[in-house]
């Protein structure tokens, strides 16, 4: 599902991962912990299709990266200490706006069945803006999985 080999990212001359490897199977529950700076961030980023190695192999669903990154996204799902949420739409109209990104048939019933699920039912015309931070935590969850991805990555999830 997830294959990293000798993966290398620098910023400039700063090398911040360093022939990392990594396999992980379907179904399978991983944990990345390290000091702040480590690189675990980078590594996240660079799964998600947000950063371009600067050298080794990275696939998942057996789609090369960068190569194939948009059959990636469609694969996987983010949660990161960025909502990637547009404050000045309400909770409804920003998982429409990924619901149209990614083409999803029934929009409607599943934008409605996410927020329902994560608690935000009462709150889906009100602009993400007028949300508490676990609120907004809650509907980046729902963003996430809204396509229902086989990867679900998770980046510093609690802050």
């Amino acid at each position: 599902m997830i294959e990293i080999k000798t993966l290398v990212k620098n910023y400039g001359l700063n090398p911040v991962l360093r022939g990392v490897n990594l396999h992980v199977q379907a179904g399978e529950f991983v944990t990345l912990v390290g000091p702040n700076g480590a690189g675990k961030s980078t590594l996240m980023r660079i799964v998600s299709t947000l950063l371009k190695p600067t050298s080794g192999l990275v696939e998942i669903g057996g789609w090369t990266l960068p190569q194939h990154s948009d059959r990636v996204r469609r694969y996987i799902g983010l949660v990161s200490h960025q909502t990637m949420l547009y404050g000045d739409l309400t909770a409804q109209e920003n998982l429409m706006f990924f619901a149209r990104l990614y083409q999803l048939d029934n929009a409607d019933d599943r934008v409605g069945r996410a927020i329902k699920y994560v608690g935000l039912a009462a709150r889906q015309r009100d602009p993400v803006r007028t949300f508490s931070r676990g609120m907004m935590q809650r509907l980046t969850i729902a963003r996430a999985t809204l396509h229902e991805p086989d990867v679900l990555l998770l980046d510093e999830p609690y802050t």
